[in-house]
């Protein structure tokens, strides 16, 4: 998923108003944001695969530290535990560590059996929704759809900045999704990641809005 994992981030704030949007999609897109790392350094692997699924052609045949159960497990309770020690905000704290958790959660949906469980066990699971384009567009966006409208309803723009930039970054997010999905494959792991490494540019983007609407700072 892409927008399905933006879409915890918008929606967590919600039931936890006092961090930043950046934070809170920092903890939604842990797993990915760190997974391109794993790659450059040899740790997983990826290849490009056309027609590996319907809607992409990535064949993630290794990513054991980043993408098992297990290893998202402790993630999930290292990112909560480290902003509780530096916030001590125990809601908030439960709350980022649900939003890494979520990713796993949300790429079960979508992967073919592919994800493992424990690294070193063979065992891989995964619904599939990725064999179908149409469903995986239909169910991403009504989850995109659904948490911006919580973000707008659970916040309030302080200023033309917070209203705008809101809505430039719901559309560039589409954007990158459409051009993700319309367009070429990356044309070789390598390149796979660099361009995921380009999600964190996205995080000032979203400290920067989280400033301009209604609510504490985290």
């Amino acid at each position: 998923m892409f927008l399905g994992h933006f879409a915890v981030g918008f929606a967590a704030k919600r039931p936890a108003p006092s961090v930043s949007l950046g934070t809170l999609f920092l903890a939604a897109q842990w797993i990915d944001l760190v997974w391109p790392l794993f790659l450059l350094l040899g740790l997983e692997g990826a290849r490009i695969v056309p027609g590996d699924t319907a809607f992409t052609p990535l064949d993630f045949y290794n990513y054991p530290y980043t993408h098992s159960l297990a290893a998202v497990v402790v993630w999930s309770v290292g990112f909560g535990a480290v902003y509780y020690v530096l916030k001590r905000n125990r809601k908030a704290a439960l709350v980022l560590g649900a939003a890494v958790l979520s990713h796993w959660v949300l790429d079960f949906i979508t992967h073919r059996p592919d994800l493992p469980l424990v690294p070193g066990v063979d065992t891989r699971v995964g619904l599939g929704l990725w064999n179908s384009v149409a469903a995986t567009v239909v169910v991403e966006g009504l989850l995109f759809i659904g948490a911006v409208a919580v973000y707008v309803q659970a916040t309030r723009a302080n200023d033309n900045a917070g209203r705008y930039g809101l809505w430039a970054l719901v559309a560039f997010l589409c954007m990158i999704y459409v051009a993700n999905l319309l367009g070429p494959p990356p044309p070789d792991e390598k390149a796979l990641a660099f361009m995921g490494l380009l999600q964190w540019i996205f995080l000032p983007w979203m400290y920067w809005l989280d400033r301009h609407r209604d609510g504490r700072q985290s």
